[in-house]
């Protein structure tokens, strides 16, 4: 069986190397990186994933301008928004821009892949 491909877009470039060091680890995942949402973009119009972790706060465009330009480009594609900051106000923002979970930093890395099993393999 092909592995199932993840972006993830982060502008903290230490970040995005423990998400995809911790996704690749069991080995059902390759994950490929973006540091920004202009990357992340170009990268879905090049090839899309099956999923996209994608942070909120970046320069250059953030994660919801980014959610937006997915959306357009493949209305279908799951995404999952990582936050530093929570609240509920934000946690109803992410979720009514199409995002299908929340993750917030520092992660949980079996709640994420909790998260990841549930939306690629049932």
């Amino acid at each position: 069986m092909a592995k199932k491909q993840i972006l993830i877009i982060d502008d903290e470039v230490d970040f995005g190397r423990l998400l995809k060091l911790n996704v690749e680890q069991g080995g059902e995942y390759e994950a490929v990186l973006a540091a920004n949402g202009h990357e992340g973009v170009e990268k879905i119009r090049a090839h899309r994933p099956d999923l996209v972790l994608l942070d909120i706060n970046m320069p250059v465009m953030d994660g919801f301008e980014t959610l937006k330009q997915l959306k357009q480009i493949a209305p279908d594609l799951p995404v999952a928004m990582v936050t530093a900051c929570w609240n509920e106000e934000e946690a109803r923002r992410i979720m009514e821009a199409g995002a299908y979970e929340y993750i917030t930093k520092p992660v949980d890395f079996e709640y994420l892949k909790n998260a990841l099993l549930v939306k690629l393999f049932m």
